[in-house]
């Protein structure tokens, strides 16, 4: 081996140690799974080609930041925000209900754990980390201006110093406050709207109990003991439908009219944004076995689930999240249905 490629494997080795919490960091910037691993790819492609202009007067890391920053804010300056279908209009009476698709670029997209979670040893950074990239606090942060979104999550996500983040955004220690202060008024607004779910980090007792319950329930399809489950304002979300509703009635009532096709469906439990989730497939009458229909993600508050939200797109999702893209029928299972 020469020493210039064991000088560009060492590279390689130390950008990639960067890479989990810099997706973390493009995924709250853009709130989009898949452009934020562009992101970061292209940080980590600018980074390999001027290396040899890196000076060292900052550490790697730093530059790294600086670096996606920049791609990030490029990729911002279309204007477009990232979204959960409540953020876009009224909820919609079951009566009332309709499937209407919008465009892949409108919705707050969802995101494995792995992808964006480092390992950290201290608890508390960790459970800030989960935090920061839960549904409720993603769809905050798309309301941000793009430079006091870059400020907050550096300072509130990443405990970054005020001088070290002005560094980095070329600006001054008292803009950065200012951006901030605006920021955490934003985010203090959209908390008094809605509270965020309150899950344990790992999940305590009563709330594993309660996903238990959800499981035997919905792959049961019963709408009695999934209503007990529920918070009487729970709300469910559907993108890329724009529809969503709220309410335990009209969501069983969704369940068993529109929704019917989900009956005796199987769920496979994911890591997703912090929260606890399933890989949803549903019966396959053409191939047998159970096909993919969505990412599940849940909210729970109080001992109830207070949303569950439905990412359709299964091409995208199922892949990303490492799950299969068919279940096949068990032998016992294919045998009663002879």
């Amino acid at each position: 081996m020469t020493d210039s490629t064991a000088t560009t494997t060492d590279l390689d080795i130390r950008l990639e140690k960067h890479r989990t919490e810099l997706t973390g960091y493009c995924y709250r910037m853009l709130g989009s799974s898949f452009e934020a691993e562009d992101a970061v790819q292209d940080t980590m492609v600018r980074a390999w080609r001027s290396y040899d202009k890196f000076e060292g007067r900052s550490s790697l890391r730093s530059w790294l930041y600086r670096i996606a920053t920049n791609v990030c804010l490029d990729m911002l300056t279309a204007g477009n925000k990232r979204a959960r279908p409540m953020d876009l209009s009224e909820s919609t009476p079951l009566a009332q209900a309709a499937l209407s698709p919008r465009p892949d670029h409108t919705w707050l997209e969802p995101m494995p754990d792995n992808r964006v979670l480092p390992t950290v040893e201290d608890p508390a950074e960790a459970a800030v980390a989960k935090e920061t990239v839960r549904l409720a606090f993603m769809a905050a942060l798309q309301q941000l201006p793009p430079k006091q979104r870059a400020v907050l999550i550096l300072r509130e996500v990443l405990a970054w110093k005020a001088s070290e983040v002005a560094e980095l955004l070329d600006t001054s220690v008292a803009s950065v406050n200012s951006a901030l202060q605006r920021a955490r008024a934003t985010l203090a607004e959209r908390e008094q709207q809605g509270a965020d779910a309150a899950v344990s980090d790992p999940l305590d007792e009563e709330q594993q109990r309660l996903l238990d319950r959800y499981v035997k329930a919905f792959e049961g399809y019963d709408m009695t003991a999934l209503t007990a489950l529920l918070h009487e304002d729970a709300i469910m979300t559907m993108p890329p439908f724009d529809l969503w509703l709220t309410g335990h009635d009209d969501i069983t009532g969704f369940m068993t009219t529109l929704g019917s096709a989900c009956e005796g469906s199987r769920l496979i439990p994911v890591q997703v944004n912090g929260l606890p989730g399933f890989a949803q497939y549903k019966p396959d009458p053409e191939k047998g076995g159970w096909t993919p229909w969505s990412i599940q993600v849940l909210e729970i508050s109080d001992g109830r689930l207070t949303g569950f939200h439905f990412f359709l797109d299964t091409q995208r999702w199922f892949p990303l999240f490492g799950v299969p893209l068919h279940l096949e029928a068990e032998a016992d299972e294919v045998e009663e249905g002879m």
